[in-house]
């Protein structure tokens, strides 16, 4: 039998919150886990239309943590990503947050992780500006990810931009095919602005690293990072729209470990797969006890209303109706193919596997039928 990460937090998640500090936000995300699609959140139950047999659905926590809710919106927010595309080359760089932060990162996440989308968006959107390198306003798409292969703390920025931008004059200016910033004025120009940002916020400091609060004790840990080069590099471009599209699908509705990843849990020990990067990115296997296992994924928890996927330039809310529309007129990129997908989740479900999930599971002949409401059982949650 498969497992997934639900296993782990019914078996190990309320003697795992009783004996740890947890926040609101990582209680709520265990409970969801706990409960999604049991008797915990109700459900309905279905009638076949031809042998009369019962069946109960249970619902879904919907909690952007749980890898068993994300497979359909995943397959909507992409399908809502093809009519922003252009007929253009598009490049991959990550902004990446030094490990000595990472202890103020997890006390401040809305702060450090907000931070980190405003320092990389100005950067890029300053430079690319600069007729030097561009010269015009660049569209770009960036994706939190605040863990590593191994579950570790590693916030960093993934973002997506467009080989090009409007011009002032509203005139498309197209990128050299190589990436257009350099990569060490693009390190330098974005960890001047996250230190001084950073500087600026209302942090908080406790635990291990209350003595930050003190002003003079913070400047000191602050000015090594001043003098380190921070990580920010530029993968090779994406071959065509079509590689962006699969590419964000892959990252924006994913959360530290997909339960295909899990492939045991025996004795209170977890085994999950990673790839080490380190090691010419070999596939290997890491067994941690499963309170590890729920330390690490905790740390990735966001805090609620927290946005992890932000639109900037023509790619924004306010400019896509005419800028990013302009930017496809100038490269002459052609309006996808319509391919409206369906509104109810169920017929997504039929559409994406090919089967029909109301098929009656007894007699293969009739169909489930929503009979009644089954409210949620509250002793079991």
């Amino acid at each position: 039998m498969a497992l997934d990460l639900q296993d782990i937090a019914i078996q190990y998640g309320p003697a795992y919150l009783e004996t740890h500090p947890s926040s609101p936000d990582q209680h709520k995300v265990v409970w969801a886990l706990q409960s999604c699609r049991t008797a915990a959140l109700g459900g309905h139950i279905d009638a076949c239309d031809a042998c009369g047999v019962l069946r109960i659905s249970y619902n879904s926590c919907r909690n952007r943590h749980c890898p068993q809710c994300q497979t359909l919106n995943q397959v909507r927010w992409v399908q809502a990503r093809l009519g922003d595309l252009l007929d253009v080359g598009y490049f991959h760089v990550v902004f990446t947050l030094p490990a000595a932060l990472n202890a103020v990162a997890l006390q401040n996440p809305r702060l450090v992780y907000g931070i980190l989308f405003q320092a990389a968006a100005e950067t890029v959107a300053e430079l690319a500006a600069d007729p030097h390198y561009l010269g015009a306003q660049i569209g770009m798409t960036a994706v939190l990810h605040t863990w590593g292969q191994n579950l570790q703390h590693h916030p960093h920025l993934h973002c997506v931009i467009p080989g090009g931008g409007l011009t002032s004059g509203g005139q498309w200016q197209p990128s050299r095919k190589k990436f257009f910033l350099p990569v060490k004025v693009l390190s330098r120009k974005f960890r001047g602005k996250f230190l001084a940002l950073l500087q600026a916020a209302p942090l908080a400091f406790y635990g291990a690293i209350t003595e930050l609060a003190d002003p003079t004790a913070f400047q000191t840990w602050l000015a090594p990072l001043y003098a380190q080069d921070w990580v920010v590099y530029c993968k090779a471009p994406f071959a065509s729209a079509a590689h962006v599209v699969a590419y964000l699908g892959r990252y924006t509705h994913r959360v530290a470990i997909a339960n295909s990843r899990i492939v045991g849990l025996t004795d209170g020990q977890v085994t999950f797969r990673w790839r080490d990067y380190r090691d010419g990115n070999r596939l290997k296997l890491m067994t941690v006890t499963a309170e590890e296992f729920l330390r690490r994924f905790l740390l990735h928890v966001l805090p609620t209303g927290f946005t992890r996927i932000r639109h900037y330039g023509f790619l924004s809310a306010r400019n896509k109706s005419s800028q990013l529309r302009r930017c496809q007129q100038l490269t002459h990129t052609l309006p996808p193919a319509e391919a409206a997908l369906p509104a109810s989740n169920l017929a997504l479900f039929t559409q994406l596997t090919g089967r029909d999930a109301t098929l009656c599971p007894v007699c293969h002949a009739g169909h489930l039928q929503w009979a009644r409401a089954s409210p949620p059982d509250r002793l079991s949650a």
